[in-house]
C-alpha cells in the first residue's frame, strides 16, 4: 500500500459565531475568536493505494492540484469564510469544521477509495486530521 501526500497554502478570513446568538453571546462563548480574523492555512491530501501499473501514479498530480484548485482554492482561498461560503452559515468555522468540510469536497471529487486523510494546519502547533476507514 503506498501513500502520497500533496500539500497546498490558503488564506481566509472568518469569525466563529452561532446565528442564533447575538454578538454578546458569541463574545462570551467564543471570546476573542468572535472577532474577525484570519488565518493562513496550509491542507495536506494524502491519497492511499496502489500505483497504476502502467503509469506508476496513484493519481496524476495535476488531475489532483486541478481538484484543490477547484475544490480548495476557488471557495476558500481569500474569502470570508462566514459571508463568501454556504458552509459556515449554521456552525462556526472552527478547524474541525473546516476541515471536515474540504474533507467532503474532496471526497466526492477523487475516484472512490482513494483519499487517505485530509490534515488542516491552522499553524505550527495546531492541526487537525481527518480520515477515511480503512477497509
Amino acid at each position: 500500500m503506498f501513500r502520497i501526500t500533496r500539500a497546498i497554502d490558503f488564506s481566509c478570513s472568518l469569525r466563529y459565531r452561532l446565528p442564533d446568538l447575538t454578538d454578546a453571546e458569541n463574545r462570551e462563548l467564543f471570546g476573542p475568536l468572535a472577532a474577525q480574523h484570519g488565518h493562513n492555512y496550509r491542507l495536506e491530501v494524502t491519497l492511499r493505494g496502489q500505483p497504476d501499473p502502467v503509469t506508476g501514479m496513484l493519481l496524476d498530480l495535476k488531475d489532483l492540484q486541478t481538484i484543490l484548485d477547484r475544490e480548495v482554492m476557488a471557495r476558500f482561498d481569500h474569502r470570508d469564510l462566514n459571508t463568501d461560503t454556504p458552509f459556515f452559515e449554521k456552525r462556526p468555522p472552527t478547524p474541525e469544521n473546516l476541515a471536515g468540510v474540504i474533507h467532503g469536497l474532496l471526497l466526492e471529487s477523487l475516484p472512490k477509495g482513494l483519499l487517505d486523510r485530509t490534515r488542516l494546519r491552522q499553524d505550527d502547533r495546531l492541526w487537525v486530521d481527518v480520515s477515511e476507514p480503512h477497509t
